[in-house]
């Protein structure tokens, strides 16, 4: 397996709220692990949500005593969700602070995908599809026909989402499973690279020349040169 990792703060913050994490190697009963998440709040708030929430998904699934892959994700995400709901209860500061959270486990062929909020796993081969679906204002409105996706990705309103890791008491969380062709590469990332950079550009980076750092590169300067209007971080995998 190749992957690479990479978060910048972008143009326009003054601050990374987003955090990640990637093991190739098992991470308890896990055979890797591979997380994204995009936080939010007042000052550092964000922050600490995004890496509270990846923090508390490594140390469960290090110490649960589940076995398989799609309950061990799941508890993550509720255990992520209560502790970050307790905290901010205890912390005036941190109140309404919460996080993305999208994270995958690859078991051979079989890839698992959860996710929370709007960041994002795709799967790219000859061309790119999106695995995961947004829990945003906008993407609602286009599962309702009221806006079109390309509109959507240029709309006021884009960064609402509705759902969050730690935002209230439980959490929905959604799961997917793939089945990978020969080829095929995996790409997690928060919004700060899909709102900037289209996803035929993705598609096209990926394909291009060059290793899978060099294309990570790639599209983290795109999104940059963009605009750089968010945070920006991805993983890509060659499994």
């Amino acid at each position: 397996m190749k992957k690479c990792s990479l978060t910048d703060i972008g143009m326009r913050r003054e601050m990374n709220q987003d955090y990640f994490y990637s093991s190739e190697e098992p991470v308890g009963s896990l055979p890797n692990l591979f997380v994204v998440a995009d936080g939010m709040g007042g000052h550092n708030a964000g922050e600490f949500a995004s890496r509270y929430a990846v923090e508390t998904m490594v140390n469960t699934a290090k110490n649960t005593e589940k076995t398989d892959t799609i309950g061990i994700l799941t508890e993550c995400v509720s255990n992520a969700n209560a502790s970050l709901w307790a905290y901010a209860g205890a912390h005036d500061e941190m109140r309404g602070m919460g996080t993305t959270l999208v994270a995958a486990v690859l078991d051979g062929r079989r890839l698992v995908t959860v996710n929370v909020g709007d960041s994002r796993l795709y799967v790219i081969g000859d061309g790119i599809r999106q695995i995961t679906e947004d829990h945003s204002l906008v993407q609602e409105m286009v599962r309702m026909g009221e806006m079109d996706r390309e509109s959507a990705r240029t709309h006021p309103d884009r960064n609402i989402i509705t759902r969050a890791v730690g935002a209230d008491r439980k959490v929905q969380t959604d799961v997917f499973e793939t089945v990978l062709e020969p080829g095929d590469r995996i790409l997690l990332c928060s919004d700060g690279l899909t709102n900037m950079v289209e996803d035929q550009r993705i598609l096209q980076v990926m394909n291009g020349e060059g290793d899978l750092t060099s294309k990570t590169e790639s599209l983290v300067e795109l999104a940059n040169r963009n605009g750089g209007k968010d945070n920006i971080t991805v993983i890509t995998i060659e499994p």
